[in-house]
């Protein structure tokens, strides 16, 4: 098939790939222009960007997805169809109409559930046991079409946004050049039209949206602290200074039980927030213990809690939570 592939970060390469490796035709790639990262705010170009070019496949950039020049060039091409993976920009009706067989998207849940941005995220913060992909035939709304193919997979309790999104890639690659070889072949889909009432949404992820609640239990925390890896890490803070937490477990312990009086320390009376024991390093619930595995404070580098308290004077019943 002749197709015009859409996507940006990393998470689209595995089907970019995939349908290089099936024998389709790409006439081209639309990815989002290059921008500026990290705290040199140096120029970055996008991992789709930066793969098309080393395949000298013919690339646009497009500041906006309605560009005149942009549309006439994609129609000119007369693709079969345009794949789109995380492009991060909801197509216009002037492009959805250019293939033959239309737009379909690879997107990284069960859809309807967690339509929009950051599916992967989310649906580790609010404890899902099982996510997948769908392919999804493309229409104006966002992610909103009908229902063409789905993957399960398991959520398994150590993931976080990263593994599972790698994981979600590769089964989102290979659902794909199912859909693929089955429209190429003049085969039909069971496609499905999206219960809408069944719907929730997945906002794009921001900074205050990653701050650990102390009050909550061990478990919802342990699961936004793995929403959040990596980026932009769950953060608390220690004696003023920031605190970012990457890696963590969560122990359901009552420690209204708990018997063990010399390993433990004040911990009926004690805040939720509040380090309970050192080695290994454990912060009190509302719900539960977290403990701690991997962190990062303010201008160092992650280090695991072991390296963490070898350079820090840190003491039991030390509380962690405002800048205050």
């Amino acid at each position: 098939m002749k197709v015009i592939f859409m996507g940006t970060p990393l998470f689209a390469l595995s089907s970019l790939e995939q349908i290089i490796k099936a024998k389709h035709q790409i006439l081209a790639v639309v990815t989002q222009t290059n921008k500026p990262k990290g705290r040199g705010q140096k120029i970055s170009l996008p991992p789709v960007k930066i793969f098309s070019d080393s395949k000298n496949i013919k690339t646009f950039q497009p500041e906006k997805l309605k560009d005149k020049e942009l549309i006439f060039a994609l129609s000119s091409m007369s693709p079969d169809i345009i794949v789109v993976a995380a492009y991060g920009k909801i197509l216009p009706e002037e492009i959805l109409k250019i293939p033959k067989f239309g737009c379909i998207n690879v997107h990284a849940s069960l859809l309807p559930k967690y339509r929009g941005a950051a599916p992967v995220a989310w649906s580790i913060i609010n404890g899902e046991r099982k996510t997948g992909v769908t392919i999804m035939q493309m229409d104006e709304g966002l992610d909103t079409g009908d229902i063409l193919l789905q993957k399960e997979t398991k959520i398994l309790d150590d993931d976080t946004e990263a593994s599972l999104k790698e994981r979600l890639s590769i089964i989102g690659a290979k659902a794909l050049t199912e859909v693929l070889e089955i429209l190429e072949r003049g085969g039909t889909l069971d496609k499905r039209v999206q219960d809408n009432n069944l719907a929730n949404f997945a906002p794009i992820i921001k900074k205050e949206f990653s701050v650990i609640d102390w009050n909550k239990s061990a478990s919802e925390i342990h699961n936004l602290i793995r929403g959040f890896n990596p980026w932009p890490g769950a953060r608390t803070f220690l004696n003023g200074k920031l605190l970012k937490i990457h890696k963590s477990k969560a122990q359901n312990i009552n420690l209204n039980e708990e018997k063990s009086v010399n390993s433990w320390h004040s911990l009926e009376s004690a805040a939720t927030g509040t380090i309970l024991r050192l080695d290994p390093l454990l912060v009190k619930c509302s719900v539960g213990v977290i403990e701690i595995l991997q962190l990062q404070l303010e201008g160092k580098r992650k280090m695991s809690y072991k390296e963490f308290l070898r350079g820090n004077n840190i003491k039991v019943l030390t509380k962690l939570g405002s800048a205050d």
